[in-house]
Parts: C-alpha cells; structure tokens; sequence
C-alpha cells in the first residue's frame, strides 16, 4: 500500500471540499481503490499506486480551477477527473472571477484602457468619479497578479483626510479608528476572494491594507500597490507615497478631482502629480469619465447634475 500527502495550497479548502464534503466524496466514488481522508488543507491518500498518480494530477487540476474561478461545481469535477475539457480556459478580457464565478472585465473603452495601461506600464493613475471602476479594477489586477504568482503581495491604502483630533475621538484601538477609511478596500477583497483564504493572507501578511501615514518609511518590493482616494494627499504625502516603489511592484493610483476633502488652503497631492508626471516613461494616466459609470444608472445623473452645477458656479 502506498501513501502519499496532497497540500491544497492557494485556495479555501471550503471551497474544494464542497458544502457538507459533497465534492469530497464524489471523488472518493470515482476512485473506489483509494482511502482519501482530508484535514483542513491536506489530503491524505492510501491504496493503489496507479488510481493514486491518476487522482494526484486530477486533484493538482482541480485546485487550479479553484485558483482561477473561486468556485467549484460537481460537473468541473467530472470533467477534470475524467479528461474532458472545462472552462480552465479563461474567455478573452476576463481579469479574474468573484467567490460567486461572475467574470470581472472591462465594461467601458476606458475601463479596457485601464488594463491595457497597467500591463504596459509599472505606475498608473487613473482618474474618474464615482462608480468608474477604478478602485474595484485595480484591485482585481492585483488579486490577478497574485495568483498568477507576478507579485507576492498587494499592498492597499488610502488618506484618512480627518486624521488628529477627529480620529482620536473614534472609539477602540488604532485598527478600529482606521477601518472606516479602508472598508471600501475590504468590500472589493471580499468580492473577490473567499473569506477563509483572506483572511489567511491578511494574517500571512501577503495582503497589507494601511493609512496612507503608515507608508513613510517603507520600500514596497514584489507587490502590487494602490493608493485609493489619492485626491485628499497633500503634495507631500503623495510625493512620499510615490518614491516608496521597490523592485518588481506596480504601483495603481485612483482618485476622484470632484471629491477633494482637503481644506481649502491645501493643494491636492494627485493635481500637482499629473501635472509633473504625465509625460514620464513608464507611467499611465487614464482618464475615466460618466460614461463609465457601473453603479446605479442614478449614479450617472447624478454625477451629470453636479457637473453641471459646478460649471454654472464657476
């Protein structure tokens, strides 16, 4: 009798196992030779050496299918297992999937723009109002890069424009004061990878989510980098943020000129940047606009009317 040890790495074991262990045991009916016992991430397997190299290739395709599409169903593993072809061929434009299997691609010329510029270039800014997309696709071309193994971590982060007095007066610890500014950057993780595999990666560190003043300091190699909500830096802020870049990272700089919570006396960090950097080789400016708004079709009026409002107020 032979053994062998199977590590499920990269993915949730939820996810594999099935609900109750329904895929689990559907494996075991396909390989009636095989005694397959599964804990946490590890799948132990005893009995014939041929159903075992068999079972170990279709295991090692099957996870890569989690890897890919965040979900499994009982039919792909039919397909793996008995040779046939799945959907492990990812359709054109596809940047990656949600735990729920929706593609996540461009949905506007510009939004297609914004990929383009981030696989051509190692720093790019794009810029847009509400409901663009540039926060929610850069972070799907970083989740991509991390499973593509391009980068080792994703590093996020975001001005927290009421920092001080206001900040103090938040109740619990550090983390707790600062989460409100990152949630959005939490939501856009949560879409996209499953619960138990974040949170692993975030303890691992492999996904760093921080306020922009926690940067100062750091080099950040090997990753992708976002700054969100970049127009609330100060010129300072943002120039530290820029010059923070490592070896092997691409940096993504999102930010709204119509949302600046700065005080009226404080120049916009991302302003003066586009100003100096647009013409610099290697970085991408994209300029995203209504008619790539995804949100609400209210978004999109509402975003029009204010538009409209600010250009009669000037």
């Amino acid at each position: 009798m032979t053994e062998k040890h199977i590590v499920l790495e990269d993915i949730d074991p939820v996810v594999f196992y099935g609900i109750g262990n329904a895929h689990l045991q559907m494996m075991k009916a396909l390989y009636p030779k095989l005694r397959i016992v599964a804990r946490d991430n590890v799948l132990k397997i005893i009995g014939d050496e041929e159903q075992m190299g068999s079972f170990a290739d279709g295991v090692e395709k099957i996870r890569q299918h989690v890897v890919r599409f965040n979900s499994l169903k009982e039919e792909d593993i039919l397909d793996i297992l008995r040779g046939k072809r799945t959907r492990d061929e990812v359709p054109e434009g596809v940047v990656c999937y949600t735990t729920s299997g929706r593609p996540i691609k461009a949905r506007s010329a510009n939004q297609q723009r914004l990929i383009d510029a981030f696989r051509e270039n190692d720093m790019v800014f794009a810029v847009g109002p509400a409901g663009t997309g540039k926060t929610y696709l850069g972070i799907a071309l970083a989740v991509k890069a991390l499973k593509d193994k391009t980068a080792k971590k994703i590093i996020l982060s975001r001005p927290a424009v009421e920092a001080g007095e206001k900040l103090g007066f938040l109740p619990g610890d550090m983390k707790d004061k600062i989460d409100p500014y990152l949630q959005p950057l939490y939501d856009a993780l949560e879409d996209m990878l499953p619960a138990a595999r974040l949170q692993d990666m975030m303890e691992k560190r492999i996904i760093q989510i921080a306020p922009l003043a926690f940067m100062r300091g750091r080099t950040l190699s090997d990753a992708v980098v976002i700054l969100d909500e970049a127009q609330n830096t100060t010129p300072a802020q943002l120039r530290m943020f820029l010059t923070r870049m490592g070896w092997n990272t691409k940096m993504v700089i999102t930010g709204d000129m119509t949302q600046i919570d700065l005080p009226h006396t404080q120049k916009s960090g991302l302003i003066e940047a586009l100003h100096i950097l647009s013409d610099v080789e290697g970085i991408g400016v994209v300029h995203l606009g209504q008619q790539d708004i995804v949100r609400h079709k209210l978004v999109t009026r509402i975003v029009s009317a204010y538009e409209a409002y600010d250009q009669e107020a000037r």
